[in-house]
């Protein structure tokens, strides 16, 4: 047992995986202890384990095996993670436990697959156990059908999924192995218990004996309803109530809840749907038209046979339908009509809901065929028609019906009227609104007065059951008219009626009026909501409705289930039922005058038509005071007011007395019961008084009291009717006035527009003014609640009156219509204010009922359908136009228009587009002509509709959206979402489709209340979308979650992820977390009337006020509003279905959005954000071969805060035109937006790296004219493309480079050309480089030519990453297949060979013989004419050189202003000669640290700044130096240090010599930023400089010499300035390559070492700054490549001897310390070096004795040194030198004074006739000066303004200008050393010495540190690099000041303050004494 030992240490997770069957026994003991312990099922412990299951219950070992599966178990039970095993563990259990012989492991395995079901993982273990079922294994299927059984009898079937299980009973019942087929039994038997004889169809055709059996089983099963016994983890409450059932024991109460737990099961669910249609006879058509009826017969009962099939393959069913329809309506065989019926019902029974569309064509001929008296033809027709109902619903085939009602034949209306009885009794109050009942019942109404008794009974039994399902309260309105013996019909008629939704209720009053709702689809029927609903009932009491929605929760508060009903102004009396005399009937005057008599006092009776208007007057005060103490109850109002207009009555003469009588009628009218019998009584003599105008106001308090008792609706048209009938002018305008102020107290529910209509129009005709101006009134008013519609109605006035009416309208536009005061006290416990509301909603549609509609069916043709029909695509376009024509002259249209639906909709797939544009706005024209009828059309059009949103061309979708908006605004959006149409539509993969189709659903589902459940079939394919690989698709999707869900709720839309892959269904709940958050809430339900705004947010197209409203009254209305989502509630919500439209506005709305701001808007910092982001990897590189969709949408982000949303729409659109549209906005705003374009560049130019990867030409020329104009634009700017912008661009521009056509490829060259003006071109080389590499042979070709181009223009310099490399890779393509990449490439290394000689065969390496010898071949032709190459090159690409006149006179400031017109001349003068060297582009790589380090920075300095030089010519005081800014100019001179940097760099890359020169001497002329240069740097530098100096074609210029002059300066610059190491270094390395290259002039050889001399006169001054290991290394170098020998047979001794005085000249000024320098040398010992150096050593050792001390005597002694060795001209010429230089001009000066005294007859005059006369005047003067001092006098003279390097000989005017330092930018504090700096310069003017500093410390020390900057810019960066280097040198160093701190700038101007004298010295000095002791 020894190995025992070892396995027992292991870890558990480890022995489970061990291959010891006793380690992993032990390993599962140990795990399932260890898996019970855990508390906490998150911990991470469950992770190790999650790949370790699977291996649990497969384990191979039996005993370890079971100890495997309890561990499984327990992991299930207990682990967070465990779901993510399902799969494996379920499908492991089935295949390796199931066929177990051991039960103990086969009921573990069941107990892990119902733990799985019970963490929520049904679906998975079903589908692994359905696929048990397939197993070979019996005893496997015989576990999995168990398996299936148990969690089926515990979870339920709302849990375990029975479809699936049902399909495969069939296959199980024929086993051949008995025990699978007695499972299948048992496994039946449960099923039977859950869905009961929805399980009989499926299993019809098993075997007959198995059938009985199962029969026999099924009768025992009880009859209870099942209950589910075990809960999922989300399921814990229901598992609490169980179990607390369970305790009380039993169900007592907790019945109807649970009802809810079993899903009712339909059958038809249960059944494969069979596809008929192609199994149709072939001749079935011909056979149908046959002439013979037996043909037909024959045709018509294949189809019987087909739609048999319980449920059909839904598909396009039109032609079936028609053929049928026909059979039915014309066949006169009356058996053929019956067959046809049966074959309609069963294709609508097969095909349910799918059936609808077809509905409203069958409809009208069932019913009117129902003429036949044949029982059997009648039978037909009616299952027919009843099939039909249920795949539609009653509103959309109301029309058809209401139209057959009229009929004159007795049966068609007895039948009519039994088929709606039978259709109400599928109806719920919530789908029989008050708006459907209207209208049937008054149809009904005429058939219960019918003559025929039989139409008659059935009017009473169709009314009866009206009654019953939509309850008294609604019903009873309509009744008002109905004599008592008819209404007691009816109300027996109720009591017997058996509705679909639940058992015949007992008639108990309290039911009538809350009717039982189930909420229960029409299909199907069952107990279940029985219970639910009288719960229901019970709660809400009498008086209230019962719950109007699915649940049974408690109902809304009285709300009425048509809270949103449509159409019909009816409901007139909303009292309802509890106020019973809503019709008194008529008392005779002897019973008025003892009901009155009973409650007045005798007197008043008497006295009432008494001739003494007193008496009168005294009898209304004691009426007055009797009514006013009088009980509603008692009062008896008719008898009362019939006393009143007993004679006189309204004829009183005495105005007291009338005003009194009128105001009792308004008390009783307010007191009392009033009814409109009473009001009858009265309104006449009211009306007849309202004009009076003393008792004129009295009337109308009269008749509003009445309105307020009686309805506004009726008093109103009472009135109003009345008033016309009489003459009176003044009536008729007061009552118009009256109306109007009536209107706006008590709302305009219910009011009667076309009766008020034709009055209004006799008003605005009358003579009198005052009744026209008061008719105007009115409409104003109405206009306030019915909108633009009203217009419509006086079109035909005449102009004026028109526009009268228009002013009106125009007032009140914008105004809201005020909330209802009256007219909803006194019934509002009942409920009156929800009448209001409904009939509010009303309004609108109320109006469109009104206008006169055309019939057009007659002018649809069957001519003009086959025209419209027919193969020739111009007949069918003259027929749309037909159609186009007939609706405009119509106007409004009847919904009859015959066959021209199914017409149109065979054009919406026409093959001709403009046809089908046109067919789509001719369905929009229908929409608006048909208004809300057209609602029947839906069903058969909006499919294909909305399919056509699918096609490819934008302005097809557009119109096609257009289209589906136009319909929907007039039938509501629910009649869109039903069925399941549109969920396949959704699931085919087109993007276009998809993306529409989710944009319109994302923009209407959020103003919807409720959609009808079928919306839940799209989330599928919603969740498709949501990883479609169209990235438009993606975000269409992603918008419209939120609304999915906020109707579906979380949870439906969580479980439906269950079927996903889980990589998709994690992503998709991520996003549906998201999605979570930002749900909106549901739209309040429709505000009170108050809320109603019509005036200013009126339709533009009438269409209903309810139009999204009215689809609440589906069945899925909510119950209550949550008051979560109630949020948006109130007024604001505005959900309406006209100005709600967008509650969430979205983009694709095609409104006009303004398009008026900037397109760019500027981020502060965005661009560096970005970069931050991108470099930091929190967004994608922008690096693909193509681009993929996360790019884009990441662009699309980033873009959405900094582009104009309407321009980032047409840039990210799908079709290119949109692309186009956003190019040419583009290059419009390109100049007025230039700093919103910078500030977005890098996201401009990768959308136009994505332009191309398009396709399209169009796009892609247009991207490149915008990219040109883009460059220019930057050039000018002086802007510097970031490496972020670059990287990002540049590589796919060149991809373009390879494009087969011309003009596109010179293009992209233009582009790479101009690009180098803002992109170093070094840089360029590396991306053109990698170009090279494509597999595109012309793309190749093509950057090997812009290759030489740039050496061409820039100079060998460019070449990366060495000029070697680039050269190797370039020859490579000597030998490429392709010819034009062959030539391209020798082309290109022919122009290196022009530029750089023989060297270029040293670059290239080794070549194979071949490319060589054509190599050689091309050099030799291009070589006969080798200087054609620059002047071609000049004249070939003049945009390389860059003109910046422009902007250097337009950034220039101050006092530079006048100097900039010689600027720009010289600057024009720009020669385009061979430049190459003068402009080494390397400046630009090494400053890169400056340049990239704020992308952004922007080159705002002049081109080279001028001081006015008058100034110097003035006589300068020197002020007492305060401490202040060093000069006036400062500030505006050096805004921006970095940026003037960038500035000069980039003047050095510049095509014109003299803009190179300065911009570099002013780079040299800042000693610390000329320190930077580095050795690589200089070495080119120098290299260029001298090319240019012996390059003879310098002197063919106007300006030759000038040029020479500048370059000599410059050089000497650059000697004196630089770093000493790296200049030096650099010197020997080009020493020793010019020596090495045979093409190397022995000009250039020479004056390197002029160079070098020069060093080695300087090297006693820089000795100590000087790294002199480095310079021992580089001359040991060359002393290898160059030994003694060799150097000595060199043509010239120079080289041997510049060596030698160099070696020398060190060891004189280090002693023997110099051999301690070599240290860098690797093996000294062999090195010639050392033993020249101690050879040297010796001999000066030899001379001296001791080191003569030569270092830095200056002055007398130096100047009689130097006298004694070389030619006074000599010594002059250096002295001169000194003077032109900055720094030495006051030592030059000294030692000119020295030198005159010393030599009094030496001439200086041809050294001084050679300078300008500033510069004579200034050396006179400086020598004067000296001479005052040095006699210590105590005045100075003249002024001393220096000037730089004034050298007079060579200086061009423009070359003395100053650059800025990097000095106090952006108001830094200024350090102390810009002090001494200034102190310095007094201090020379003063004639003190500078050069006695040996005892100043450091000056790193002395920079008192600066505030913080203001800008953290590159100029800090800069700032630090400086003084590190600068520590690094002051080691040795006894600097001049530095520079760093000192603005050159400040040198040459004057200070400030005048009141200065020359006494002041003296105080100067001490300060300086005080500056240095506090230093010590």
């Amino acid at each position: 047992m020894g190995d025992d030992s070892e396995w027992m240490k292991l870890p558990i997770d480890q022995k489970c995986e061990h291959k010891l069957w006793k380690a992993r026994l032990n390993g599962y003991e140990e795990a399932l202890k260890l898996f019970q312990k855990i508390d906490d099922e998150k911990s991470p412990e469950w992770s190790k384990y999650l790949g370790l299951i699977k291996k649990f219950v497969t384990d191979s070992n039996a005993v370890a095996q079971l100890k495997g599966l309890e561990a499984a178990l327990a992991y299930v039970e207990n682990a967070h993670v465990a779901g993510k095993t399902t799969g494996e563990v379920a499908s492991g259990v089935v295949n390796k436990v199931f066929n177990q012989p051991k039960a103990r492991a086969k009921e573990l395995g069941l107990d892990i697959c119902l733990m799985y079901i019970e963490i929520e993982k049904g679906e998975a273990v079903q589908e692994e156990l359905l696929k048990g079922l397939d197993n070979k294994n019996p005893k496997i299927i015989v576990a999995c059908i168990e398996t299936l059984r148990k969690a089926l009898s515990e979870f339920g079937s709302k849990i375990i999924s029975l479809k699936p299980i049902i399909k495969v009973l069939p296959k199980l019942f024929e086993s051949r192995e008995k025990a699978v087929r007695d499972e299948a039994k048992l496994l039946a038997v449960e099923i039977y218990r859950w869905i009961r004889d929805a399980l009989r169809p499926p299993l019809q055709n098993i075997n007959s004996v198995q059938l009985k059996e199962l029969e026999e089983e099924w009768v025992k099963v009880s009859s209870a309803a099942p209950k589910q016994t075990r809960f999922l983890r989300s399921q814990q409450e229901l598992k609490a109530k169980f179990e607390q059932q369970q305790a009380v024991g039993g169900d007592a109460d907790g019945g109807d809840d649970e009802e809810e737990a079993v899903p009712q099961v339909d059958a038809y669910e249960l059944l494969e749907a069979v596809e008929i249609l192609s199994k149709l006879p072939k001749d079935f058509y011909e056979k149908i038209e046959a002439k013979k009826w037996q043909e037909r017969k024959e045709a018509l009962e294949a189809v019987e046979l087909l739609v048999k099939n319980p449920k059909l393959e839904s598909g396009d069913y039109a032609d079936l339908v028609k053929v049928l329809k026909k059979v039915v309506g014309k066949d006169t065989n009356v058996m053929l009509v019956a067959l046809a019926a049966k074959c309609l019902a069963g294709l609508a029974t097969g095909l349910r809901k799918k059936f609808g569309q077809y509905a409203g064509h069958v409809v009208p001929t069932i019913l009117e065929k129902f003429k036949e008296k044949k029982p059997q033809v009648v039978q037909a027709l009616q299952e027919a028609i009843d099939a039909i109902f249920l795949t539609t619903t009653l509103q959309n085939i109301s029309e058809d019906v209401l139209a057959v009602m009229d009929n004159k034949n007795p049966t068609i209306k007895q039948q009519t009227s039994l088929f709606i009885a039978r259709s109400f009794r599928h109806c719920t109050p919530s789908t029989l609104p008050k708006s459907l009942l209207k209208p049937f019942c008054a149809a009904l109404l005429k058939h219960i007065n019918d003559s025929a008794p039989e139409v008659r009974d059935a009017g009473f039994e169709a009314l009866g059951t009206a009654l019953k399902v939509a309850g008294e309260k609604a019903v009873n309105p309509f009744l008002a008219d109905v004599d008592k013996l008819k209404l007691d019909r009816i109300k027996e008629c109720a009591e017997k009626v058996e509705l679909v939704y639940g058992k015949k209720t007992g008639g108990a009053a309290e039911k009538k009026e809350g009717k039982p709702i189930t909420g229960k689809t029409p299909a199907l029927s069952g107990t279940g909501g029985d219970k639910e609903a009288k719960d229901a009932a019970t709660k809400s009491g009498p008086l209230k409705k019962a719950p109007t929605a699915k649940s049974g929760g408690p109902p809304k508060k009285g709300k009425p289930a048509a809270a949103a009903g449509m159409g019909g102004a009816g409901a007139k009396g909303k009292k309802g039922p509890e106020t019973k005399e809503i019709f008194e009937s008529e008392l005779s005057i002897e019973v008025c005058e003892e009901k009155a008599a009973a409650v007045l006092p005798a007197s008043c009776i008497q006295q009432l038509d008494s001739g003494n208007w007193k008496e009168r007057l005294a009898c209304m005060e004691e009426f007055q005071k009797a009514v006013e103490l009088m009980e509603r109850s008692e009062m008896p109002c008719q008898a009362l007011v019939r006393m009143l207009a007993k004679k006189p009555g309204w004829k009183e003469t005495n105005f007291q007395v009338m005003q009194m009588k009128l105001h009792i009628v308004a008390l009783i009218a307010q007191k009392g019961n009033f009814s409109k019998t009473s009001a009858q009584v009265v309104l006449d003599g009211l009306v007849d008084k309202v004009g009076d105008v003393k008792c004129g106001s009295n009337a109308k308090e009269a008749m509003t009291a009445i309105a307020e008792a009686c309805q506004l609706p009726w008093t109103a048209e009472q009135v109003v009717a009345m008033a016309f009938s009489q003459k009176n002018p003044k009536n008729q305008s007061e009552t118009l006035n009256w109306l109007s102020n009536a209107i706006k107290e008590f709302g305009f529910s219910g009011l009667n527009v076309k009766a008020f209509i034709s009055n209004v129009k006799t008003a605005l005709a009358a003579t009198n003014p005052a009744v026209r101006t008061s008719a105007i009134t009115l409409l104003g008013v109405m206009y306030l609640y019915v909108g633009p519609p009203l217009r419509m109605f006086f079109e035909d006035e005449k102009p004026a009156l028109l526009s009268q009416i228009d002013a009106e309208f125009e007032k009140m536009q914008g105004q809201t219509a005020p909330a209802p005061t009256r007219g909803i006290s006194r019934h509002s416990a009942g409920g009156g204010d929800d009448g209001e509301e409904e009939e509010q909603e009303d309004v609108g549609n109320d109006v469109v009922d009104l206008l006169p509609r055309t019939d057009i069916g007659d002018k649809i043709t069957a001519e003009l359908v086959s025209k419209i029909g027919d193969k020739n695509w111009k007949i069918r376009k003259e027929g749309l136009d037909e159609v186009t024509s007939i609706i405009n002259d119509a106007k409004f249209i009847q919904p009859n228009i015959g066959e021209l639906p199914a017409a149109l909709k065979s054009r919406l797939n026409d093959s001709n587009k403009i046809l089908v544009q046109q067919t789509l706005s001719i369905l929009q024209q229908l929409a608006t002509a048909m208004g809300p009828n057209i609602k029947q059309h839906v069903k058969s059009l909006r499919i294909p509709v909305i399919t056509v949103l699918g096609d490819s061309k934008n302005n097809v979708r557009a119109a096609a959206l257009a289209t589906v908006n136009a319909w929907a605004e007039q039938t509501g959006m629910k009649e869109w979402l039903e069925g399941e149409d549109l969920s396949e539509e959704l699931k085919k993969e087109n993007p276009f489709l998809r993306q529409e189709l989710l944009g319109w659903l994302a923009e209407k589902l959020p103003t919807l209340r409720s959609v009808p459940s079928d919306l839940l079939l799209c989330v599928p394919h919603l969740y498709s979308c949501l990883e479609d690989r169209n990235g438009d698709v993606r975000k269409k999707a992603q918008d419209a979650l939120p609304f999915f869900m906020m109707h579906l709720g979380f949870e439906k839309m969580a479980k439906a992820t269950s079927k996903l892959k889980p990589t998709s269904k994690d992503q998709v709940l991520a996003m549906l977390e998201k999605a979570k958050a930002n749900m909106p809430a549901k739209p309040a339900p429709p505000a009170k009337a108050s809320s109603r705004v019509v005036g200013g947010a009126a339709p533009a197209k009438f269409q209903p006020a309810s139009a999204l409203a009215e689809d609440s009254g589906s069945n899925t209305m909510e119950s209550k509003p949550d008051p979560k989502k109630a949020k948006v509630g109130g007024p604001s919500s505005k959900a309406k279905g006209v100005q709600g439209k967008k509650v969430l506005s979205k983009p694709n709305l095609k409104e006009d959005d303004d398009k008026s701001g900037p397109i760019f808007i500027i981020v502060p910092n965005g661009k560096e954000q970005r970069m931050k982001d991108e470099k930091g990897l929190k967004v994608l590189k922008w690096n693909f071969t193509t681009p993929r969709d996360e790019y884009i949408e990441q662009l699309k982000t980033q873009m959405s805060s900094c582009v104009a949303k309407w321009l980032q729409d047409e840039m990210f659109h799908a079709d290119f035109q949109h692309h186009n549209k956003a190019l040419a906005v583009m290059i419009e705003h390109l100049e007025s937006e230039k700093d919103g374009v910078i500030s977005c560049l890098d996201l401009i130019l990768k959308w136009l790296t994505l332009r191309f990867f398009d396709t399209n030409t169009s796009v892609l020329m247009k991207a490149l004219e915008y990219l040109k104009l883009l460059f220019n634009l930057l050039s000018q700017e002086e802007y510097h493309l970031t490496e972020n912008e670059a990287s990002s661009f540049i590589p796919y521009l060149i991809l373009k480079v390879g494009e087969p056509k011309d003009v596109i490829r010179k293009d992209v060259r233009a582009i790479l050309n101009r690009m180098c003006l803002i992109y170093p071109a070094s840089k360029m080389f590396t991306f053109i480089m990698e170009g090279t590499k494509s597999k595109n042979s012309k793309q190749r070709a093509e950057c090997l030519e812009e290759l030489g181009c740039l050496v061409e223009s820039y100079g060998m310099n460019v070449c990366q990453p060495t000029p070697g490399k680039a050269l190797k890779e370039m020859a490579t393509h000597i030998g490429d297949r392709d010819n034009t990449v062959r030539n391209a490439a020798l082309n290109t290394i022919v122009t290196v060979y022009n530029v750089h000689g023989d060297q270029v065969f040293k670059l290239i390496g080794n070549l194979s013989e071949k490319d060589m010898s054509m190599l050689e071949e091309r050099i030799k032709r291009s070589a006969k004419r080798p200087s054609a190459a620059p002047v071609r090159q000049a004249e070939e690409k003049p945009q390389r050189t860059q003109n910046i006149s422009a902007n250097a006179s337009m950034l220039r400031k101050g006092p530079a202003e006048d100097m900039s017109s010689k600027l720009n001349q010289n600057r024009n003068m720009s020669s385009h000669s061979e430049t190459a060297h003068t402009v080494p582009r390397e400046f630009q790589l090494d400053l890169d640290e400056i340049e990239n380090d704020n992308g952004t920075v922007r080159c705002e300095m002049p081109a080279l700044v001028q001081h006015k030089l008058d100034d110097i010519f003035e006589p300068v005081l020197i002020p007492e130096p305060k401490i202040r800014a060093v000069s006036p100019h400062f500030d505006d001179m050096h805004s921006n240090t970095a940026s003037t940097i960038n500035f000069v760099i980039s003047q050095v890359a510049s095509g014109d010599i003299n803009t190179s020169i300065q911009a570099l001497a002013q780079l040299f002329q800042i000693e610390s930023l000329a320190r930077e240069a580095s050795t690589g740097v200089l070495k080119d530098l120098m290299h260029g400089l001298i090319t240019l100096m012996l390059d003879s074609r310098v002197e063919d210029l106007e300006e030759g010499e000038q040029v020479i002059r500048s370059v000599n300066l410059l050089v000497v610059k650059v000697l004196e300035k630089s770093d000493q190491t790296n200049i030096l270094s650099a010197l020997l390395v080009l020493l020793q390559d010019s020596l090495l290259a045979t093409a190397s002039s022995p000009k250039f050889s020479e004056l390197v070492m002029k160079c070098l001399w020069r060093m080695v006169r300087l090297l006693p001054e820089t000795i100590n700054s000087i790294n002199l290991d480095r310079i021992l290394l580089d001359i040991h170098i060359f002393m290898k490549v160059f030994p003694k020998e060799k150097l000595k047979q060199c043509k010239s001794e120079f080289p041997i001897r510049t060596l030698k005085t160099l070696l020398h000249t060190l060891c004189k000024l280090k002693g023997p310390k110099i051999l301690d320098h070599l240290t860098m040398i690797d093996n000294k010992n062999e090195s010639e070096l050392e033993a020249h150096l101690c050879r040297v050593m010796k001999h000066s050792m030899d001379q001296t004795g001791s080191k003569a001390d030569k270092d830095t005597e200056k002055g007398a002694s130096r100047i009689e040194e130097k006298a004694s060795k070389a030619k006074v001209n000599d010594i002059l010429a250096e002295i001169f030198k000194k003077i032109g230089s900055k720094e030495n001009t006051k030592e030059g000066l000294a030692e000119l004074y020295e030198y005159k005294k010393k030599y009094s007859d030496a001439d200086i005059e041809p050294f001084l006739k050679n300078s300008s006369q500033f510069f004579q005047s200034y050396v006179e003067r400086g020598l004067r000066l000296i001479e005052t001092e040095r006699e210590g006098k105590g005045r100075i003279a003249g002024s001393t303004g220096i000037s730089p390097q004034m050298e007079g000989t060579c200086v061009p005017a423009s070359t003395h200008t100053v650059s800025s330092s990097i000095g106090n930018t952006n108001g830094e504090e200024v350090g102390p050393s810009v002090y001494l700096e200034r102190l310095k310069i007094l201090r020379q003017r003063c004639g003190l010495d500078n050069a006695k500093q040996e005892d100043r410390p450091p000056l790193t020390s002395l920079l008192s540190k600066p505030a913080v900057p203001t800008v953290a810019s590159s100029t800090d960066m800069l700032h630090s690099k400086l003084s590190q280097l600068r520590e690094s040198r002051e080691q040795y160093q006894h600097l001049d000041l530095d520079s760093n701190q000192t603005h050159s700038s400040g040198i040459g101007t004057t200070l400030a303050s005048p009141s200065s004298a020359a006494a002041n010295i003296d105080d100067l000095k001490k300060r300086l004494e005080r500056i240095k002791s506090s230093r010590k």
